[in-house]
C-alpha cells in the first residue's frame, strides 16, 4: 500500500514538472496534472492540499533542492579546502539548475503573475536551501579556522543569489558576453569570495567581527502559536511542542522514530541518530508556561491517539512519514497573521533560536548547550550574546521596579 501511495505522489510530481515546464505554472491546472498522472483530482488535493502545495513539492524534489542538506554535510566532511568546497558546491548547483531549464524560465518569467502563495512557496524553498548552505560554509570555515567579515548566513545568501543570477542569464539570454564560459564564471566567483569574505584567524587580531543576529520569539507569541496548534489537532500540537520544547530542526524531526522516545516520571528525551548523535530533552516548561508533564504532554498524547503501527514519530495526513516541506507548511499556516516585534511573520528557524536562548537564560553554559545541540561553541556565541541582552534588560526592569 505504501509503495502505491509513493508511486501516485511521484506520478503527480512528474506530471506537474512536465506541464509547468511545457506551458508554465500559471496556465497549468490541477485537473490537467491529475489527468496526465492518470489519477483523480481529489487524490492530488489529498496529497498536496492545493496547487501551491504541489508547486512546493516540485521545487523541493527537483535536482536543485533534493537531498541538498545531506549532500552538503558529506561534502563538508570530505572536502580538503575552502576553495574546493566552494567550487564543488557552485558547480553542483549550476548543474542542477541546468537540468530543469524550462522550470527555471517559468519560475522567473511568470513570477509577476503568481498569487502570493506561489511566491511564498518559492521563498520558503530558497530560505531552506540557504540555511543548508550557511551550515555548510560554517562547518568548512570552522574546520580551517577561518573567520568571516560577514556571518555564514549572509555569505550563503550572496553566493546563492549569484548562482541563481548566472542560471537566469544563461537560460534566458544569448550573446551577453558577461563571461567566457561556466568555468571562468566559477573561478571568478570563488576567487571573489575567498578574497573579500574570509580571513585567517591570525589576521583578525583585535578587529571586531559582526555577530550573526539571533531573533528569538517573545513568550506571548510562542504561547499563541502553541494555542493555535492545540486547536488545530493533536499532531500539530505535538509538532509545535517538539519545535519549542527540544530545539530540533525540521530536518531532525522528520527522521525521528517512536523507539527514539525515552520518558518516565522524571524525564522526557529524544534520541537523535542523524547528524550529531545525541539525546535532547523535551521540556515541559516553555517560556514560563507548563505544557503537561514528562509522561503526559502534547507529544505523548499524539502518540497515544494513533492507531497505526508505523515507526515514524510524525505522520502526515495520508499516514506516511511527514516531510520537511510539510512541517514548514504547517508552521506557515499556524503562524499566519502573527507578527514578531520586528513586524515579520515568524519563520520556523526562530523556534530553534528561541529554545537555545531560553536554555541559556535558564543557566545552561555554552559547553553543555554545545553537547545538547551538536553545534560548536563558535556557532553558539550569538545565542550567548542574545541571552546576555535579555538578562540585562530583565535586570534593568527589576531596578526600575525597585522601591526608591
Amino acid at each position: 500500500m505504501s509503495g502505491e501511495i509513493i508511486s501516485t505522489r511521484q506520478r503527480l510530481i512528474n506530471a506537474a514538472m512536465e506541464l509547468f515546464s511545457a506551458q508554465g505554472i500559471t496556465e497549468t491546472t490541477t485537473k490537467a496534472v491529475a489527468e496526465l498522472a492518470k489519477v483523480n483530482e481529489v487524490t492530488l488535493f489529498r496529497q498536496f492540499g492545493n496547487k501551491q502545495g504541489l508547486l512546493l513539492a516540485v521545487i523541493f524534489e527537483s535536482p536543485v533542492f533534493k537531498e541538498l542538506g545531506e549532500s552538503l554535510k558529506t561534502q563538508a566532511s570530505q572536502t580538503a579546502s575552502v576553495y574546493q568546497a566552494l567550487k564543488d558546491y557552485c558547480e553542483e548547483r549550476i548543474t542542477a539548475l541546468e537540468q530543469v531549464p524550462e522550470l527555471v524560465r517559468s519560475l522567473v518569467g511568470e513570477a509577476g503573475k503568481y498569487p502570493v502563495e506561489n511566491r511564498q512557496a518559492l521563498g520558503r524553498s530558497l530560505t531552506q536551501a540557504n540555511h543548508y548552505v550557511a551550515e555548510y560554509l560554517a562547518t568548512v570555515m570552522e574546520r580551517e579556522q577561518l573567520q568571516t567579515q560577514l556571518p555564514a548566513q549572509k555569505l550563503a545568501s550572496l553566493l546563492n543569489s549569484m548562482l541563481l543570477g548566472y542560471a537566469v542569464i544563461e537560460l534566458t539570454s544569448e550573446f551577453h558576453e558577461l563571461w567566457h564560459d561556466r568555468d571562468e564564471f566559477l573561478e571568478n566567483l570563488v576567487a571573489l569570495f575567498l578574497q573579500v569574505a574570509p580571513k585567517s584567524a591570525n589576521q583578525v587580531n583585535n578587529e571586531s567581527i559582526p555577530i550573526e543576529k539571533v531573533i528569538d520569539l517573545p513568550a506571548n507569541l510562542v504561547h499563541s502559536i502553541l494555542q493555535r496548534a492545540k486547536k488545530s489537532g493533536l499532531r500539530d500540537y505535538a509538532l509545535m511542542y517538539v519545535l519549542f520544547g527540544s530545539g530540533l530542526s525540521s530536518e531532525e524531526m522528520v527522521n525521528l522514530e517512536r523507539s527514539q522516545q525515552i520518558n518516565d516520571a522524571n524525564q522526557h528525551l529524544l534520541q537523535i541518530t542523524q547528524g550529531a548523535i545525541r539525546q535532547v530533552p523535551v521540556n515541559q516548561w516553555i517560556m514560563g508556561k507548563r505544557y503537561g508533564s514528562y509522561i503526559r504532554n502534547p507529544l505523548t498524547q499524539w502518540l497515544k491517539s494513533r492507531k497505526d503501527d508505523h515507526s515514524a514519530l510524525f505522520l502526515n495526513d495520508d499516514g506516511m512519514p511527514i516531510s520537511e516541506g510539510e512541517i514548514q507548511e504547517h508552521w506557515r499556516i499556524l503562524t499566519q497573521g502573527l507578527l514578531t516585534p520586528e513586524g515579520q511573520q515568524p519563520i520556523i528557524e526562530q523556534a530553534q533560536q528561541t529554545w537555545c536562548v531560553e536554555m541559556l537564560m535558564k543557566g545552561m553554559n555554552l559547553e553543555d548547550l554545545s553537547i545538547i545541540t551538536g553545534w560548536s561553541r563558535t556557532k553558539l556565541q550569538p545565542y550567548a550574546r542574545r541571552a546576555r541582552e535579555k538578562s540585562a534588560l530583565e535586570q534593568a526592569i527589576r531596578l526600575d521596579n525597585k522601591p526608591q
